[in-house]
């Protein structure tokens, strides 16, 4: 798949010119810019990607009139007088190569596409940059919002390229407000607006007002004096006009301004090249033994746009300096999700505009005995979508490991207040080998023995774990494989034809009998020997740091019916009447910080198990990776076991930043557009490459209704899994887990996914994008975002299958 990122040579100096609206003198203000910079360099190029009305009042015609030195072109020219939206809907459009020049060619509306505008304006800038010095002047077409061939803004359109951006203020009555609107606009879609500039026109004064309010912001900012009145005789008008163009250029405000544009594309790329170097001293990095850690290892990240990173390596310098042609910068698909929090996108502009406006209305307000719009419609749309009847109440934390502590406490405290169990007793959790909570104290202690807790002095391990099947794919076979200890308790490997054959409940009565049974067994031995268990916590189907463990969602649901009727567990239990609402057994516990909100496919994770959690933690997909939120959702009864006349009895658990109305409003806009995203059925394409149209297979057992699906193909799986590296494979939702064999036969101290890890950033020699990842041992994963497309998709899998050979 073809993939425009961010770009930056060191020797092309490239500058896009917005206007604050039309009229404001675009093409003015870029003739005058081309004549300054001609003056220093000997190759500038005007570039007008788009462009609408008669060729022989195009744009790039009259910069070419300017000098034989200034090389003008537009890309896509419509021969209607119109907004490029509806020029586009037409067949008169013209692509040339240069005015009146033989190569001219025709295309249909069909081909002029966002994709295709971006491509052709990275294709041409490619070839300026020679290795020689040169300037590169990119002006748009109308405002700053105003419409691109596709329909939406040219803000949009143009924003994964990132380029310094020149803005036109406008001189005229009102100019002040549409000048700051269009600056905010590029600002909060996270351009660099490096200069203001407008007509110093004095019956309204705006440059003055401009120039102090851009200076306080410090943004630069200038004016020049307005052009001639247009003349008469079409002769003395462009002499008229190449005399302004050369006194504007040799001012003094456009001198200061080129200068300062030449010393901050140098300072962008001598900061870029020593970011890394300035990390090692200053940045303790999570996750990371610092003793492998050097400026080459770690990636420099300059920006970030839809699934993809802007990149600088110490690979990529060298490569540059080889070859000046080369960008600094290389698109990296962000293979992890950013830790599993990307969903909609890097610089979602409606996300980026929520947040700012959340920030306007509220900023931050405490939580304490008050309400705000955001943090009520959040909790609402959390309690109807999760489709858990048990679900009433919703605890707001910031993170997801803050999240879990307090779920924690929730359960163990309903447990104890229900038991008569006292400070003193030792209460712990039931939950499954390989668990991750989170890195806090508490939720660390919820987990067994592992790289993550076991140096920790504080840490004890307060829980028993018991270890279980897993679902994989090998040698192009779906398996759940128990454990080697669990084989003569729950039986051997089962081999099934379909994903969905996994989820069949109905069709695996005998494995549900050896699971019950087991569990049973398990849970009488340790209620016998006088454990106390506070809650039974769990990530469902989908443990993460771990390792990546696809676990047998029957397994996972039998220990649920384990628990809810062990006659021992619920000797305290009143009868109910009505559905089933309290809690039995001990409280569950799910945690979906990573896999609850569609990043499985569904909103609830829970729901591929067919069960009702007590407690359920979000969030990651929350805020489509913008800012950190968690909920913690429980039942009536949970609450209700914190009720009272003694305030020492309440959940006394906060955060100064609870339910912050900045993250609400922006997770109440990442749902909505998820929520809209199923409905509409943008992820129908990838459904059917694993439940084709007419497919017979059984929907999911209890739940929500659908059946198991992923964004990888179960074709490209089945490749990777004869592998000869691999060991196996799985894809759900949007991860992908590719498990390689270790010589050593360790997991996750293994640095058998390394080497792919370090292959795939690298890239082959001339490759357009790279991917980004993470590694846990030796397991390399990736996740796309919920908005990546089956374009997307398909060029990863190509890129991934061949970095296994």
């Amino acid at each position: 798949m073809r993939q425009v990122g961010a770009v930056l040579w060191p020797k092309l100096r490239v500058l896009q010119v917005y206007g604050a609206n039309t009229g404001v003198g675009k093409t003015i203000f870029s003739s005058i810019l081309c004549r300054a910079f001609q003056k220093r360099f000997p190759k500038v190029h005007y570039l007008k990607p788009v462009s609408t009305g008669p060729q022989e009042e195009a744009d790039d015609r009259h910069l070419s009139t300017l000098s034989s030195n200034i090389k003008a072109k537009c890309l896509y020219q419509f021969a209607d007088p119109v907004s490029p939206h509806i020029a586009a809907r037409s067949s008169k459009e013209v692509c040339h190569s240069q005015p009146d020049s033989p190569s001219t060619k025709a295309y249909t509306s069909q081909s002029v596409t966002d994709d295709s505008v971006r491509a052709a304006l990275h294709d041409e800038l490619s070839s300026y940059a020679t290795g020689e010095d040169g300037i590169a002047i990119v002006e748009t077409a109308g405002g700053v919002l105003s419409p691109a061939p596709s329909g939406g803004s040219q803000a949009d359109l143009y924003r994964p390229l990132r380029l310094p951006v020149f803005l036109v203020g406008d001189h005229q009555l009102g100019g002040i407000g549409t000048t700051i609107s269009a600056w905010e606009s590029l600002h909060i879609r996270g351009y660099d607006v490096q200069s203001v500039a407008l007509f110093a026109e004095g019956r309204y004064d705006n440059h003055s007002y401009l120039k102090d309010y851009f200076a306080e912001r410090d943004v630069h900012a200038f004016s020049v004096r307005p052009p001639p009145e247009r003349h008469s005789s079409i002769a003395e008008d462009a002499r008229a006009m190449q005399e302004y163009y050369e006194e504007a250029a040799a001012s003094s405000s456009v001198t200061n301004y080129t200068s300062k544009f030449l010393q901050d594309h140098d300072k962008r790329i001598a900061d870029l090249e020593s970011i890394s170097a300035e990390a090692v001293e200053a940045i303790w990095h999570p996750f990371m033994q610092h003793s492998e850690r050097s400026k080459d290892t770690i990636t420099a990240i300059d920006s970030a746009y839809g699934d993809y990173f802007a990149t600088h390596t110490t690979q990529q310098a060298l490569a540059t300096s080889l070859n000046p042609t080369t960008s600094l910068l290389k698109p990296a698909f962000d293979a992890s999700a950013s830790w599993w929090t990307q969903g909609l996108g890097h610089g979602n502009p409606r996300l980026a505009l929520t947040a700012a406006h959340a920030a306007g209305r509220y900023g931050h307000v405490m939580f304490a005995s008050a309400i705000h719009d955001p943090a009520l419609r959040l909790a609402q749309t959390l309690l109807t979508n999760m489709g858990n009847p048990r679900l009433s109440k919703v605890f707001y934390t910031d993170n997801g490991s803050a999240g879990m502590e307090v779920a924690v406490k929730m359960g163990i405290r309903a447990a104890a207040a229900r038991n008569g169990w006292s400070a003193d007793d030792e209460i712990v959790i039931l939950g499954l080998k390989g668990s991750y909570h989170g890195d806090t104290m508490g939720t660390m202690d919820c987990a067994e023995p592992s790289i993550y807790n076991k140096k920790e002095p504080w840490y004890t391990g307060r829980g028993h774990w018991l270890d279980f099947p897993q679902v994989k794919m090998r040698k192009g076979r779906w398996v759940v494989e128990p454990p080697e200890e669990l084989e003569g308790a729950v039986g051997e490997t089962r081999t099934f034809d379909s994903l969905d054959d996994i989820f069949d409940f109905e069709k695996r009565s005998k494995d549900y009998s050896s699971y019950r049974r087991y569990c049973d067994a398990t849970l009488a031995e340790l209620i016998q020997k006088g454990t106390k268990f506070g809650a039974l916590v769990m990530e469902p189907i989908l443990l993460g740091a771990g390792g990546m463990m696809f676990a047998d969602p029957l397994f996972q649901r039998c220990l649920v019916d384990s628990v809810r009727h062990n006659h021992s567990l619920n000797t305290q239990q009143q009868p109910q009447q009505g559905p089933q609402l309290d809690w039995t057994g001990m409280p569950v516990i799910c945690d979906e910080i990573f896999t609850g909100l569609y990043r499985l496919g569904r909103f609830s994770a829970s729901s591929f198990l067919g069960i009702d959690a007590d407690i359920v933690a979000n969030a990651k997909l929350l805020t489509g990776g913008v800012l950190p939120l968690c909920t913690t959702t429980a039942s009536q009864a949970i609450f209700d076991a914190f009720v009272s006349e003694d305030k020492t009895d309440a959940l006394l658990h906060g955060h100064s930043y609870t339910a912050h109305p900045v993250g609400c409003s922006v997770a109440n806009e990442s749902l909505k557009t998820m929520m809209k995203m199923d409905r509409g059925g943008w992820w129908d394409g990838f459904k059917g490459l694993w439940s084709p149209p007419g497919s017979n297979r059984s929907l999911l057992s209890g739940g929500q209704a659908g059946r198991a699906w992923s964004m990888w193909s179960e074709a490209f799986l089945k490749a990777v899994s004869h592998r000869s590296q691999v060991d196996s494979v799985f894809a759900l939702g949007s991860v992908l887990a590719i498990t390689l064999k270790d010589p050593d036969g360790k997991s996750y101290a293994s640095k058998a996914a390394y080497e792919m890890r370090d292959k795939l950033l690298a890239g082959a020699d001339g490759e357009e994008w790279v991917i980004h990842s993470r590694v846990l041992g030796n397991v390399w994963y990736a996740m796309a975002a919920m908005t990546t497309t089956r374009e997307t998709v398909e060029s990863l899998e190509e890129k991934i299958f061949a970095a296994l050979e």
